[in-house]
């Protein structure tokens, strides 16, 4: 006789179908098992690709679909095998919830590369359940996946850095563009691309910003302190950078031109795509066979370097600014986000649904 899973009532916003339209929904989650945590969530960020999963324009969401995975709140139940927790505790999820712990990514803490990575939400739990996100009330994940918030990072700023943080945090590590004194440039000042500019300025590094949007200069100098800020459409800027660059962080999330940014670049550079657009990028060889340059991408960090992310964005007093909004609220969010109308990250608050 089949023994019937014990589960817990859960309460979010959910998408039914491909419109992206958010609206209340009553699900289940599982009951807090031996190696989990389960977390009343206090706060979530509002990440582009919770916009473009809603909508399904990367071919694959689940519906009825829960987004979030930018989750911060309060530890209220710990299983037995757990050590790094107790009830109380302020933690934090992010971008997966599992992985098969044996490949070599998962031996590297490169949970994020396991091909059998459980994304926080629509995808397929261990169990066989489908994942739902952090718009809701509650969340039960296993300890592997779960973090320490700092006790000096502020919840409501501390959500967008378990996936806009990690997301720019980890490729500056993990391709050298992490010293004192080297020249990055930063497309996009969106949610990314400003915490791009805070990480940046920690390293100590020379930051210059490329936008379309000249309205973003003065906060993109006089708040984050980017050393340079370049309009992408005005040829004479662009060409006064030229060749200066030893890396680029893009965090666009739309289809742009790549030739003008890898022109940006010294000889070697490398220009770092994290934006995830539905659409190809198109990347000329010449330009990157003439000065030996890498085009190349990176997701969310794993386990290990997202708490060394946590702890450096708390020694450094790195926050993101965020927009604070009620639940009720989060359909016109998408379409401001859709529209780039949000400085510079929209965060739920509180998950009372």
């Amino acid at each position: 006789m089949e023994t019937k899973k014990k589960t817990r009532e859960a309460h979010g916003y959910a998408a039914r179908d491909s419109s992206g339209f958010l609206s209340p929904f009553s699900f289940t989650r599982r009951l807090n098992e031996d190696d989990d945590v389960t977390i009343k969530i206090l706060y979530c960020g509002i990440c582009h690709s919770d916009l473009h999963l809603a909508r399904n324009e990367l071919g694959f969401s689940v519906y009825p679909l829960v987004p979030g995975h930018e989750i911060v709140g309060e530890v209220i139940e710990i299983g037995a095998n757990v050590q790094t927790f107790k009830v109380g505790d302020k933690a934090g999820v992010g971008c997966i919830v599992g992985s098969c712990g044996s490949c070599d990514s998962c031996l590297q803490n490169l949970e994020c590369y396991c091909k059998k990575s459980i994304l926080t939400y629509s995808s397929t739990d261990r169990d066989g359940s489908i994942t739902y996100g952090g718009y809701s009330d509650i969340i039960v994940v296993h300890q592997r996946f779960v973090f320490n918030i700092p006790h000096s990072l502020p919840l409501h700023s501390a959500a967008p850095l378990l996936c806009a943080g990690i997301s720019v945090y980890s490729p500056m590590r993990f391709y050298g563009l992490d010293r004192p004194g080297l020249h990055l440039g930063v497309v996009g000042l969106g949610g990314l691309g400003h915490l791009a500019v805070k990480f940046a300025k920690a390293m100590e590094m020379r930051v210059t910003v490329i936008s379309t949007s000249p309205h973003k200069q003065k906060e993109a100098i006089e708040r984050f302190g980017a050393d340079k800020f370049v309009i992408s459409t005005d040829d004479e800027q662009m060409k006064e950078v030229m060749g200066s660059m030893d890396g680029i962080i893009d965090t666009v999330s739309a289809a742009h031109p790549m030739e003008p940014l890898m022109n940006l670049l010294k000889v070697q550079g490398k220009l770092v795509v994290v934006g995830g657009s539905p659409e190809p990028l198109l990347v000329p060889s010449i330009p990157l066979l003439m000065g030996r340059k890498i085009v190349a991408g990176s997701i969310c960090g794993g386990t290990k370097e997202t708490q060394e992310m946590l702890n450096f964005a708390a020694e450094n007093k790195i926050e993101a600014d965020v927009e604070i909004i009620p639940m009720s609220y989060v359909n016109t969010a998408m379409e401001r986000l859709f529209k780039g109308d949000i400085k510079y990250r929209f965060v739920i608050d509180p998950i009372s649904v």
